[in-house]
């Protein structure tokens, strides 16, 4: 019955209508894609290509020149370029591994364990994802203050470890871990610690990876609020000062623009795979 199924639905396909569906979907791709190609092509326009109008969405004429621009400007800076990416690169690291380390150990207790008030918890995170980020910067602010962590890499960096939508994430997929398979490895001897590293994580793997996308192009982008010091900022401080010289440092804002969509779209190439499947696992209801 099933193979008949499947040949009627095969013999009903339109070739035109697959044909129709490809071309909708490669003309909604290339309007997904037409804010990156443009991004990049004004990085290697010359200052006269940038102020045309209507603008050209392909260079003529490519340069370096707003590469290497960027380059002296950041040269001339108090503090060395490398300080500013050093700041961008262990904000990022430490924010994602932390973060993934203490949500995915919270959604292994919340989805695995009968603990007291456990939907209570899960509720309140549930509900804390209906506001936005802006609402938490004072009370963090307050909180940081209070522990004399201001304008330090603990204070910058411990607010990062809070955000709810991983937890969400990754104790929705802890629940369809099958219970009699952390069963087998606590009667292996397995502690509740080597259950959850062992043996849950991977089983999560495609949410966590998707976990990692999430974080790492959230606090690539980000600007900390608990910090002044020149040389505890990160890399989007130092490129809006820089932007702030004006429409003389427009090639400049394409260059930046660029580099700072490199890591993201670097980490989402190699992981696309893993954030497909927790699309399609996310959708799936027995």
């Amino acid at each position: 019955m099933r193979r008949k199924k499947h040949l009627i639905r095969a013999g009903t396909r339109s070739v035109w209508g697959n044909m129709i569906a490809f071309a909708f979907l490669l003309l909604i791709a290339l309007f997904m894609l037409f804010p990156m190609i443009f991004v990049i092509n004004n990085a290697f326009k010359p200052l006269d290509e940038l102020f045309l109008f209507p603008p050209n969405l392909f260079v003529r004429n490519p340069t370096l020149e707003n590469f290497s621009g960027l380059l002296q400007v950041m040269s001339e800076s108090w503090v060395p370029f490398f300080r500013y990416l050093f700041n961008t690169v262990a904000l990022t690291a430490i924010g994602t591994a932390g973060h993934l380390f203490f949500s995915s150990m919270a959604a292994f207790v919340l989805a695995k364990k009968p603990i007291p008030g456990g939907k209570l918890i899960f509720s309140l995170i549930v509900l804390s994802l209906m506001f936005s980020g802006a609402v938490t910067y004072i009370p963090t602010y307050i909180m940081m203050a209070k522990l004399k962590l201001i304008d330090t890499y603990a204070g910058i960096i411990l607010p990062t470890l809070q955000y709810p939508l991983g937890l969400y994430l990754m104790k929705q997929f802890m629940e369809g871990i099958p219970d009699p398979t952390l069963e087998a490895a606590m009667i292996d001897g397995a502690g509740d610690f080597a259950t959850y590293w062992r043996v849950a994580m991977p089983m999560v793997k495609p949410a966590w990876l998707t976990l990692i996308i999430l974080m790492i192009q959230g606090l690539w982008n980000m600007v900390p609020g608990y910090a002044y010091s020149e040389e505890l900022k990160t890399m989007p401080q130092a490129m809006s000062q820089i932007l702030a010289g004006g429409v003389a440092r427009t090639g400049i804002a394409g260059a930046i623009a660029v580099i700072m969509m490199i890591v993201p779209l670097v980490s989402f190439i190699f992981t696309q795979k893993s954030v497909i499947e927790t699309m399609n696992a996310s959708g799936i209801k027995e």
